[in-house]
């Protein structure tokens, strides 16, 4: 079973600016019955896009599903099957003259520097997003790009995480021109953080259920 979707409107995006993207979708949360968003709130909960897209279909939910549990049950498959998908994307890039690019925490916030992924791959631009904080603390690979993500109740890890200079995400119900002193762009132009001018809030747009929080996930901008 391949673990890297490379077809959704995400990818699409990437693929004007000239980046061929892998991202891997796993269960959510606990929805298959192993925590895979340790540091979640409940307002990202609700408003999850896990649904979203194709992710509306029982068989992609499924397959989602089927992935995590693999991923904890019987990981040394995984992660040869993971390892056997970058490299076909890296060819794949190769062949279409573009820049390889893997988002691992699709739906998930998983710590993989612990695998050692991105070293045995250094010319893959690797991405994520992160609700962590101690993560953005730790020797970080140089082709791994990390974008906090804001939560209505991590506020003060978002200032933490702007004082160590990293870009911090932040779903509005619409784009302002700053936030926290800081310019916003608008993130959903594209999913290509890494190309992102540091020092800036990435403003998203809330979709889906996040249209009707009503736990302060989403910032409301007058």
């Amino acid at each position: 079973m391949k673990l890297l979707t490379t077809a959704n409107y995400k990818t699409v995006k990437g693929e004007k600016l000239g980046y061929l993207t892998g991202i891997l979708y796993l269960a959510p949360a606990k929805i298959s019955g192993y925590e895979v968003c340790p540091r979640r709130s409940a307002g990202c909960t609700a408003a999850c896009l896990y649904t979203a897209g194709m992710g509306a279909f029982s068989n992609v939910q499924q397959a989602r599903i089927k992935k995590t549990k693999q991923f904890f049950e019987d990981r040394d498959n995984f992660l040869m099957q993971l390892r056997k998908d970058i490299t076909a994307l890296v060819r794949k890039a190769k062949k279409t003259n573009m820049t390889p690019a893997i988002r691992l925490n699709g739906t998930s916030d998983i710590e993989w520097t612990r695998f050692g992924i991105m070293e045995e791959f250094p010319d893959v631009q690797f991405y994520d997003y992160t609700k962590v904080l101690k993560r953005l603390k730790q020797p970080i690979p140089k082709n791994y790009h990390i974008t906090f993500s804001r939560s209505e109740s991590n506020q003060a890890d978002v200032e933490s995480a702007l004082r160590l200079r990293f870009n911090v995400a932040v779903v509005f119900n619409k784009l302002p021109e700053t936030y926290l002193g800081r310019p916003v762009i608008n993130g959903d132009e594209t999913d290509v953080r890494f190309a992102d001018a540091k020092g800036v809030i990435v403003g998203l747009t809330a979709k889906g259920k996040g249209k009707k929080d009503l736990n302060n996930f989403v910032i409301k901008v007058a």
